[in-house]
């Protein structure tokens, strides 16, 4: 009858927080029951209000003031009112049924209120209510032009001197902040509903520089003062948009909010404004933008402005002498440039500039590994595979990694190249184990390679005196039905240097070893030998309680 279930709410909030949800049945109040709709509140580390809605054909959603739910996440909160709903499914008719009888019981009796009746009421509630009562003040103040009122309320809505109790508004205090600039951002949509969108864009441009300037003393660990920001934004945007500013006027602005080393709250896209500012303002802003580009050539706020407009443009040309300009040493900006190249139809110049990466970047140990996969990409789709081969050849002598191992592997595999290549990159990883040159993780790359082709007996020979432990146990673990008796070896030695350290993911690593050694012994023949040993290991270990009841869980 509620048109969803446990599983719905799990899909929604994720099993994390469907299983934290459960920890706040107990915590839920005033569920109020309406026809499709749910609302109650939460006992968390405030009182959270939460609203769900839901049906036969709808499924389910939901809504919490929670930081969390704000972000738009079906959060725990969420999941409990669900749950508590699902507990309750069987009164569900006749609570929906009441619901309507009242909200129907409301609307006649309001219905049959004479109107001195009524403004009484109102004038009840807005005393009452003081949100209520500055929501109503300043749709009059609207309503009646009353700019200098509208004015002062979004200013005094935004002023963050109230919460700023040692000049810093702290975690605490943040979401009621938010809440008041949210506030200020309804009422900027609403003078734009009602006419008034130039004064709105005035206003709206106020209360951004005002935030701007606080932002950086709150703070806004759960983001609800940013979200509050965007709203400011959408706002001017939606503004502007009505009765479009001056276009020249609008950009400067916008290349200032852009540009603005303080600005850390807003993220406007002036693009968003390309409508509004029209040929003239677009203009002025590629004019200020390129001032603004020589004055700071490697600035990124400045070259992320250009790079927007000139993209707008459509021209592919002055982007990639844009891009140009700041070579990364990686080769990235050189991947970036065949991108934008390729996508506007240019493959053969795209794969020129991504050649050319490789070359300038020929002799440098790290490259950017997605530019090395365009080319070769690129050489595979052309049919040009030794070229590919040739490409990862060179990376592998650079790079002496597994992972450019296993891409030279790939390349020359597909090129029917495999055998004779082999011989060559393990010639080279054998060259680094004989300098003692190991791999990320300690041990030779040439062990790794071995084991990634699963050369179990070269792998075997290389390893004594050059191998890691981290090489030994997964040399152990390949080779436990096939060599058992040197498995164990390894076994029994990584065993003993396991049992000092404590803690349960220790605990866990030695048990999973020990469950090893046993299967070697079972493929031997020796099990009562393991369990001699067990026996003892158990014995010297005794006193730590949480190791015997993690091997009592294992059968060890």
């Amino acid at each position: 009858m509620a048109g969803f279930g446990e599983d719905d709410l799990r899909a929604l909030s994720g099993a994390r927080s469907f299983e934290r949800g459960l920890e706040y049945l107990d915590a839920v109040s005033g569920l109020e029951v309406g026809d499709g709709s749910v609302a109650a509140e939460v006992r968390g580390t405030d009182v959270y209000e939460v609203e769900l809605a839901f049906g036969p054909d709808e499924g389910v959603s939901g809504w919490c003031d929670c930081p969390y739910g704000q972000e738009g996440n079906f959060c725990k909160h969420c999941v409990a009112v669900g749950l508590t709903v699902l507990r309750r499914e069987k009164t569900l008719p006749r609570q929906r049924a009441a619901a309507r009888a009242r909200a129907s019981g409301v609307e006649a009796w309001l219905s049959a209120l004479s109107r001195d009746d009524l403004l009484a009421l109102v004038r009840e509630q807005i005393a009452e209510d003081r949100a209520l009562r500055r929501r109503l003040e300043l749709r009059a103040a609207a309503a009646r032009h009353d700019l200098g009122m509208v004015r002062d309320r979004i200013v005094a809505l935004t002023d963050p001197r109230p919460f700023a109790r040692y000049g810093y508004i702290e975690y605490a205090d943040a979401s009621r902040y938010a809440r008041q600039v949210a506030e200020a951002a309804s009422t900027l949509r609403a003078l734009t509903a009602d006419g008034q969108a130039a004064r709105a864009v005035g206003l709206a441009e106020e209360a951004i520089r005002v935030l701007v300037e606080a932002y950086g003393e709150i703070d806004d660990s759960d983001g609800v003062v940013g979200q509050a920001a965007a709203a400011v934004t959408e706002a001017h945007l939606e503004a502007c948009g009505v009765e479009c500013p001056d276009p020249a006027r609008l950009a400067e602005w916008l290349v200032g909010m852009v540009l603005n080393d303080s600005n850390y709250v807003t993220d406007l896209d002036p693009l968003d404004y390309a409508d509004s500012l029209g040929p003239s303002g677009l203009a002025r802003m590629r004019q200020l933008a390129a001032e603004a580009l020589r004055r700071e050539p490697s600035g990124w706020a400045e070259r992320y402005l250009m790079e927007r407009l000139v993209k707008a443009e459509g021209d592919v040309d002055a982007l990639v002498a844009l891009y140009a300009r700041d070579l990364d040493p990686s080769g990235a900006t050189h991947l970036r440039i065949a991108e934008e190249l390729e996508t506007a139809g240019r493959a053969a110049e795209a794969l020129i500039w991504a050649e050319r990466g490789l070359r300038d970047r020929a002799a440098e140990t790290y490259v950017d590994g997605r530019l090395v996969d365009y080319v070769c990409e690129r050489y595979a789709r052309t049919g040009r595979a030794a070229d590919a081969v040739t490409v990862r050849r060179d990376r592998l002598r650079l790079e002496r990694s597994l992972a450019a191992y296993q891409q030279l592997r790939a390349a020359a595999g597909a090129a029917g190249r495999w055998e004779a290549e082999r011989a060559a990159a393990l010639a080279i990883l054998a060259e680094d184990a004989r300098r003692e040159r190991g791999g990320r993780y300690g041990g030779p790359v040439l062990i790794d390679a071995l084991l990634d082709d699963g050369d179990l007996d070269a792998a075997w020979r290389e390893a004594v005196g050059h191998a890691d432990d981290r090489q030994w146990a997964q040399l152990a673990d390949l080779s436990g039905e096939t060599r058992p008796a040197d498995a164990l070896g390894v076994y029994l030695r990584l065993i003993e240097q396991s049992k000092g350290p404590t803690g349960d993911r220790a605990y866990e690593h030695l048990a999973r070893l020990l469950q090893a050694a046993r299967n070697c012994h079972r493929a031997l023949g020796t099990e009562d030998a393991f369990t001699v040993y067990l026996t003892d290991l158990r014995w010297e270990l005794k006193r730590r309680r949480k190791l015997m009841t993690i091997l009592d869980r294992h059968g060890l």
